[in-house]
């Protein structure tokens, strides 16, 4: 599915990745400081109280703006958790390496203005760990569409800036499991998660059973395949995104949604590239993975299969699955969930 993204865009990288992101519908200001859009970014931070109504300013014009890059309402839920969210609590002290378009910039400043920018942010001490890209992850919310009282499971949590923003989008009669395998980041996801009592940060791999049955699920790691375990978890009209990409290559965010008679539609949405997913690479599924994407047609796909032979429709089969096109979208009998 090269060069076939959706929207034309070629997002690269986010919580458990090494940034290369690009935006070729925009243009990118210069990295060598901050946005010029950032309210009163040349103002010094005086007192407390003014310091903390420049961030609040700055956090809301940011939300505004990513909102606008990801193609969503300004006044929607997910421009509001960016606008609410510190992500300067997240990150770690400054001095920060902001991740722009073309490679790492170190910052001299400690002002947490310069956080607020389209940027990738290393979470320090050679994980190879981010706070990922803002406007891709509001992309991806968008496309899951949390909704209150929904029970959401993220794997690959980080230090908990995105499990905040799923935490707000369930609300309090929601509930959030959230799976960061690096002890050092899950503690501090549960520091920066505390004060959501709906949320529980477990200190294990996401791709290992048992989960909890959820009607969200996000990776934030590469998957060569649709783990069972994922798809098992899915309620009825549950949804779950992943990259889906070898160990080292690129790939597309893949949307699966478990339909009501057990069929699971599936779409791509834009190409993306992650660092592995810890238990979900397997070299033979990646290298059938590589060579589909060689092919193209990826935007024809439209739904997954499960534990039955493929058929003229299939795009990519793997180990008890396989994702059909478009052309057979016709037949969904049981056979095929």
């Amino acid at each position: 599915m090269r060069g076939e993204a959706a929207r034309g865009r070629m997002e690269m990288e986010d919580e458990r990745a090494y940034p290369v992101e690009t935006h070729p519908d925009q243009s990118h200001p210069d990295q060598s400081h901050p946005d010029q859009s950032h309210p009163d970014q040349s103002h010094p931070a005086g007192d407390q109280g003014g310091r903390a109504g420049r961030l609040e300013a700055c956090r809301r014009a940011y939300a505004d703006r990513i909102a606008e890059q990801a193609g969503i309402a300004p006044g929607s839920e997910i421009a509001a958790a960016l606008a609410a969210i510190p992500r300067e609590r997240f990150v770690g002290p400054p001095p920060w390496n902001l991740r722009p378009p073309r490679g790492y910039l170190q910052t001299a400043a400690d002002d947490p203005v310069v956080l607020y920018q389209d940027v990738v942010v290393p979470l320090g001490r050679g994980w190879g760990l981010n706070n990922g890209q803002p406007s891709l992850h509001a992309m991806c919310l968008a496309a899951l569409a949390p909704r209150k009282g929904e029970h959401a499971v993220h794997v690959g949590a980080g230090t908990g800036y995105y499990t905040t923003m799923l935490a707000m989008l369930v609300g309090e009669t929601g509930q959030v499991d959230a799976y960061e395998i690096e002890p050092e980041l899950a503690e501090r996801a549960r520091a920066n998660l505390k004060k959501f009592g709906q949320v529980a940060v477990h200190c294990r791999s996401g791709a290992e059973g048992p989960l909890q049955d959820c009607d969200v699920l996000y990776v934030n790691a590469a998957a060569a395949e649709p783990l069972a375990v994922w798809l098992d978890a899915l309620r009825p009209e549950g949804r779950l995104l992943f990259p889906l990409a070898a160990e080292g290559g690129s790939g597309e965010m893949l949307l699966v949604t478990r339909k009501t008679d057990g069929t699971y539609a599936a779409r791509f949405l834009f190409s993306v590239q992650f660092v592995r997913c810890a238990g979900a690479q397997d070299e033979q599924a990646g290298r059938a993975l590589n060579a589909a994407f060689w092919r193209g047609g990826g935007s024809k796909v439209r739904w997954l299969h499960r534990n039955c032979q493929p058929d003229e429709s299939c795009w990519c089969a793997g180990r008890g699955w396989w994702l059909g096109t478009e052309s057979g979208a016709g037949d969904q009998g049981s056979k095929r969930r």
